[in-house]
């Protein structure tokens, strides 16, 4: 989508002044250190086809949500993500500028980001609600810590660690029954003194196990050990639901806003753990409770696009990057055949060239079966241009 505005020069600062100043200081003690194509060998394919599709040249994500071309934080967690994977540090950079700029007002240690951005009603650009997406911060803080180990930069591990601690300190909370667990969002998923709203597909346990190491702090621990229970408990049957309901004297119940429903938000849920290190101690239980989707995928040829989490009523084909999305989850699961028959279906019925979401689990899914990338048994990332740790 076309938009004047979004690229513009943003105000300079005394921290733009300090980043530039700090920029020709690095450029001049380096000499060559901008990227060449050759110097990102073997690089990503698939990723340069995604920034053309949809980054902008000033580093926004730009979706195909139909309403003017938004730009979740979520996309620019993602993003940055994939940037690391495909050795861009030049588009790493661009996109994390464009973030802090953008979605945390100039300074993203001093707040977390804002989940949606686009044209507002009046007609201007900006954010349009300054609520955070706790999933994006997972992300974005565990971009950062491994682009400062990957290319040794001390500045992303520094920002990665405020970003975390600010994520423990304004999107989790101490539930009865489960210890500290993440919420989706600082604000509106706490209803009442004891119910929560709670999102499985928001805590990828890779994520969460190395921000712990990370930054040293034992909460993250807990982070992980409670997302755990949260997608064993709220699948009783094997799917996942996009949204569950936690209440300290019940446990799980299905969301009655979402009909109980898993879909857009769920296949993440198979995504994550299918690509969790063999040697994670939550890699056996997790995919022996999310089995029956493997099977049920085996069965049908296909993913559901939404299912019915208790009573396993299904809607028809899902498109295909979720078809992309399941391959880590049933290779992981040891089944050969049904994994066979998604990457032909991957084949026959290739993802829509401008299907932002579906492009974004495709480049996690496929990129992880091309062997981009690895996690491993701390969740660190292995990418394929860096050997070892």
């Amino acid at each position: 989508m076309a938009d004047p505005t979004r690229d513009a020069p943003q105000p300079w600062t005394r921290r733009h002044l300090l980043q530039a100043c700090a920029g020709i200081l690095a450029a001049a003690s380096a000499p060559g250190q901008a990227q060449t194509p050759a110097q990102r060998a073997p690089g990503w394919p698939a990723w340069d086809t995604f920034q053309r599709q949809f980054v902008s040249d000033g580093g926004r994500v730009v979706s195909n949500d139909g309403e003017g071309g938004q730009t979740y934080s979520e996309g620019q967690a993602y993003a940055l993500f994939f940037a690391l994977v495909a050795n861009d540090r030049d588009g790493f950079e661009k996109l994390l500028r464009w973030t802090e700029d953008n979605l945390c007002a100039g300074d993203i240690t001093a707040r977390l980001p804002a989940w949606l951005w686009g044209k507002r009603p009046d007609g201007t650009w900006g954010v349009i609600d300054d609520n955070a997406a706790s999933d994006a911060d997972l992300w974005i803080a565990y971009a950062l810590a491994e682009a400062g180990r990957l290319w040794d930069d001390r500045r992303y591990r520094a920002l990665s660690s405020v970003l975390a601690a600010r994520i423990v300190r304004e999107e989790t909370a101490d539930l009865p029954g489960l210890g500290p667990t993440l919420l989706p969002a600082p604000k509106g998923f706490a209803e009442g003194k004891e119910r929560w709203r709670l999102n499985p597909s928001y805590m990828p346990l890779q994520v969460l196990q190395r921000l712990g190491t990370t930054t040293e702090q034992p909460v993250w621990k807990q982070l992980s050990a409670s997302a755990l229970q949260v997608i064993v408990g709220a699948s009783p049957k094997g799917f996942a639901p996009d949204w569950t309901v936690y209440e300290a004297r019940k446990g799980f119940t299905p969301d009655a806003k979402e009909k109980g429903q898993g879909t857009y938000n769920a296949i993440r849920v198979y995504l994550w753990a299918g690509m969790l290190h063999p040697g994670a101690a939550e890699r056996k239980p997790l995919l022996a409770a999310l089995a029956p989707m493997a099977r049920l995928v085996r069965d049908r040829g296909h993913p559901p696009e939404s299912i019915d989490v208790l009573s396993g009523q299904e809607s028809g084909p899902a498109p295909s990057g979720f078809s992309a999305a399941m391959l880590p989850f049933l290779q992981a699961s040891g089944d050969a055949s049904a994994l066979q028959v998604q990457q032909l279906r991957l084949q026959a019925r290739p993802l829509r060239p401008q299907a932002y979401y579906e492009q974004c689990l495709a480049l996690f899914g496929q990129g992880w079966m091309d062997g981009a990338y690895r996690f491993g048994p701390g969740g660190q990332l292995l990418p394929r241009w860096k050997a070892g740790p």
